[in-house]
């Protein structure tokens, strides 16, 4: 585990007024050459807790008043997730559960969570799993992501929010433009369209920064053009996606 506490930066249906309840765990499944959390992610900045632990981080920050418990890179703990949310839900815990992953997750530790988590926010990184496997340096990342996305839409369905925005329930979609089109965005937009719901909420983001090593990776060694994002937005819209978190 790296560090916790009140998120203000996530998605506003997340963070709402006070925040969402933020776990970073240390390492990740994937190692993206342009990571913003490289130090975390890749040199597993942290130390090591038990559940107890865990669980008790989850009810201070409820007494905190955070909106839920956005568990972040989590798939190589799972296991450790499922025994810390049983301690702390004999205490009192009662927050929802936010899956926040990069969308590489096998279906045996999705289909564990069943019931548990309430709100599966994953990345859809790229639609062609070559550019994954240069980029990421994991293989079939396409093949995995997609029967990931479907299994957690099983699950969760689309997301359901209170009169105020909030997220009680659901599939929230992160998609990061890369230069370029190295994330594959069109097909990215085609699946979640016609495979998933039209109704499902995305993050289609803008952001992208060269990070980490970037730099020897052209052409993510630059940021995204304006024109780059209008025509991903211009495409999700036609492609009938209409929920924009």
């Amino acid at each position: 585990m790296h560090s916790y506490g009140p998120h203000h930066g996530e998605e506003a249906t997340l963070r709402g007024r006070n925040g969402s309840g933020t776990i970073f765990f240390s390492w990740c499944n994937l190692r993206c050459a342009y990571c913003q959390n490289w130090d975390i992610s890749q040199k597993g900045v942290g130390r090591e807790v038990e559940p107890e632990e865990l669980a008790a981080m989850m009810l201070e920050l409820q007494a905190m008043g955070c909106h839920n418990i956005n568990f972040v890179t989590p798939s190589h703990v799972v296991a450790q997730i499922i025994a810390a949310v049983n301690v702390a839900a004999s205490k009192g815990f009662e927050l929802p559960l936010v899956y926040n992953t990069g969308g590489y997750d096998s279906l045996e530790a999705l289909r564990l969570l069943d019931g548990i988590i309430d709100i599966y926010m994953p990345d859809m990184k790229y639609g062609d799993s070559g550019q994954a496997h240069q980029f990421s340096h994991v293989r079939d990342y396409v093949e995995v992501n997609r029967a990931a996305i479907r299994e957690m839409h099983r699950q969760v369905g689309d997301l359901v929010t209170e009169e105020n925005g909030i997220a009680l329930r659901g599939l929230l979609v992160r998609h990061l433009v890369l230069p370029e089109n190295v994330s594959g965005t069109e097909a990215i937009l085609e699946f979640l369209a016609e495979k998933v719901s039209v109704d499902t909420c995305l993050n289609l983001m803008d952001q992208y920064w060269p990070c980490y090593r970037a730099e020897e990776n052209p052409p993510l060694d630059r940021v995204i053009t304006r024109s780059e994002f209008s025509q991903a937005r211009a495409r999700a819209v036609q492609m009938g996606l209409h929920r924009f978190a």
